[in-house]
Formats: C-alpha cells, sequence, structure tokens
C-alpha cells in the first residue's frame, strides 16, 4: 500500500538528515564534510520558506507574504546571532553587513529581476501605488535610522550606538514594523491584495488545518537546524573569505544569498505569472521584516552578552542604497513596470556585487 504524506516527503526528510548530520559529523574542515553540511543549510532554508508558503497558502494574502517575510527574518536572525557568539571582534559589523547585503538584494536584485521578467513577457505590469508607497515610507525611515545616523552620533566614537540609544532606535524600528503590519493585514488590506483577474492559473485549494499544523511544527525543526548548520559553517565560510582577499562584509553578502534564494526565487516566480503585487508584497515586506526585527533582536543580543555592534555604513555603501531606494520609488509609485527599471535595477545591483569585492 502506497503512503501518503500531508507534505511532500523530502520535507519531512530535511530536518531529519540536517540534525542527524549535526549530531554525528565532527565539526572539521573536510572539504567532504563541509559540502554536506552547506547542502543541508541551503536545502533546510529552502524547506524552511516552503514550508511557510504552505501556512501562507492556508491563511491567505497579505497574511501569506507576511508569514514568509517572517520565516525569513527568522532564519537571517538565527544565522547572525550564531556566528556573532561564536565569533570575535571580526563579528561587530556582521548584522551591519548582512543587513545591508539583504536590503541591496531584495530591492535591486529580486525586484529588478522580477520586473525585468515579467516586463519581457507581459511588456507592462501593474502594482497598488499605495501598498508600494507604504511600505518604501516605512523602509526608508528604518534604513536611514538604522544604517545611516549611527554615523552622525557622537555619543560613541565610531558608526555606532550607545546603550541608550541602542534600546531606543530598537523600539522606534519595532513600531514602525508593526504600523507597516496594521496597515498591510487589518487597515488597509486592500492595497496589498493581488489582482485575481491577472492569474494565469487558479490557485490551488488551500491546505487543511492538519497539513498547515503539520507543517508549522516540521518548519520550527527546520529553522533550529539552520542556525546549528550556521554555526557549524561559519568558521569555513570566514576563513574561505579571508583566503581570497576580498573585504570582511563578502560575509554578509554570502549569509543574505543563502537566505534569500528561495524567496527570491518565489518572487520571481510570482511575476513570471503576472502576479507582480505579490512579488512585491515579498521584497519589500521581506526588506522590511529583515531590517525592523533584525536589528532590535541584535540590540538585545548585544545588550545582554555586552557585545559592540557597529552600524553604520560607510558613504559609498549610502549611496548606493540611497540609490537603489529612489529607483525602485521610481519604479513602482506609478502603478505600472516596464522593462527599462528592471534593467536599471539590475545594473546597480552588479554594481553592489562588483564593489563588495573590489571595494
Amino acid at each position: 500500500m502506497k503512503l501518503k504524506f500531508p507534505i511532500p516527503l523530502w520535507l519531512l526528510l530535511t530536518p531529519a538528515i540536517s540534525w542527524l548530520a549535526i549530531a554525528l559529523l565532527p565539526a572539521n574542515t573536510a572539504w567532504f564534510i563541509v559540502l554536506f553540511l552547506s547542502l543541508a543549510l541551503i536545502t533546510s532554508v529552502m524547506a524552511s520558506v516552503h514550508l511557510a508558503e504552505i501556512i501562507a497558502h492556508r491563511v491567505g494574502e497579505p497574511f501569506g507574504t507576511l508569514i514568509l517575510a517572517l520565516a525569513v527574518t527568522i532564519i537571517e536572525l538565527s544565522l547572525i546571532v550564531s556566528l556573532m557568539s561564536s565569533g570575535g571582534p571580526q563579528t561587530q559589523t556582521l548584522a551591519r553587513d548582512t543587513i545591508f547585503a539583504a536590503n541591496m538584494i531584495l530591492l535591486t536584485g529580486i525586484i529588478g529581476l522580477s520586473i525585468l521578467l515579467g516586463a519581457l513577457k507581459y511588456h507592462e505590469q501593474e502594482i497598488t501605488k499605495h501598498s508600494a508607497t507604504s511600505a518604501l515610507v516605512a523602509l526608508i525611515s528604518i534604513l536611514i535610522l538604522t544604517l545611516v545616523l549611527p554615523n552622525y552620533t557622537v555619543s560613541v566614537n565610531g558608526p555606532e550606538y550607545n546603550s541608550v540609544q541602542l534600546i531606543f532606535i530598537a523600539i522606534i524600528c519595532v513600531i514602525i514594523y508593526l504600523a507597516f503590519v496594521f496597515v498591510q493585514s487589518i487597515r488597509h488590506r486592500d492595497y496589498f491584495l493581488p489582482d485575481t483577474e491577472s492569474n494565469e492559473s487558479d490557485h490551488a485549494d488551500p491546505p487543511s488545518n492538519k497539513t498547515a499544523l503539520l507543517s508549522l511544527v516540521v518548519l520550527l525543526a527546520c529553522l533550529g537546524a539552520v542556525v546549528l548548520l550556521a554555526k557549524s559553517l561559519s568558521p569555513t565560510i570566514e576563513a574561505g573569505v579571508q583566503r581570497i582577499g576580498a573585504p570582511q562584509s563578502l560575509v554578509g553578502v554570502i549569509i543574505a544569498m543563502i537566505i534569500l534564494l528561495p524567496e527570491g526565487i518565489a518572487a520571481i516566480q510570482a511575476a513570471r505569472k503576472n502576479r507582480l503585487q505579490t512579488s512585491m508584497n515579498l521584497a519589500l515586506g521581506s526588506a522590511l521584516a529583515s531590517t525592523g526585527l533584525t536589528i532590535p533582536a541584535v540590540a538585545v543580543f548585544s545588550l545582554f552578552s555586552n557585545t559592540t555592534v557597529v552600524l553604520g555604513i560607510s558613504t559609498a555603501s549610502a549611496v548606493l542604497l540611497m540609490l537603489s531606494v529612489f529607483i525602485v520609488m521610481l519604479s513602482l509609485v506609478t502603478g505600472k513596470t516596464n522593462i527599462l527599471y528592471g534593467i536599471v535595477l539590475l545594473t546597480i545591483f552588479i554594481t553592489y556585487l562588483f564593489t563588495s569585492i573590489v571595494p
């Protein structure tokens, strides 16, 4: 008799195999162990987001994209905290580098590719103007307060906040993010709903409560595996970056790419199905959650562990970040996109990657 599982079998096997690898494999730099742990980490990240998609499909939009954004943020935060707790002074900038990288990847890479591929297929796609402006107003405020303002405060000699300032900014970030969630899910939920008429095909029926509950349990197991796998691989990632002579900030770029790969695929697929609103909900919602929730969590970790966290980005990085936000705003504020917007955003993304390796 053929067994039938509520969710795909690979989603059930992934956390089991990952936890076995964590328990049985020794922590060393042998290439085959590093390769296996890396594959387990990537698979666990992809499984986590896929499980979040199942739960999201059950609760519907825009709660679906909100759950996906929160899942990715939990993964990102887990990786940052695990690397910071096992590293030394060189990890003081890890949170800044990862958050900056995540925003650049989302704003220029994922949004740019989504707009470009959607425009190649449909020439022009639509998005609700109010959803874009609501997300960008909140995102720009959080980015300036967390990544730019620390360069200009004088209480501490350096691009960082003192303890009181860090607590204050953390609270402000939470307030702004919760205000956005309130607008997105309650007050102006209609801004973020995709146009069902633009879909190429009907959605599948939502999963049952049993399937959604099982997905939640397996999701928690996957997230736990991600934390421990990242901690096992952190020395290898840092050593590899040092070996090629690249800046330490490249570690943050690698982490952000691992985290955002599955969500990037989901956003691009949505754009290819003429559901650009869902694609933008994913990208902008993740950028907001990535910054608005990770900074407060890192602040709490910093205060309790007495760890210094450097937040201020360089002038060159600030210029790239502001250019990215400005172009995204111009691309979405009219409510219609075309191929030019996607090309320009992708060129900014390539410039960001190039300057990350050759500063």
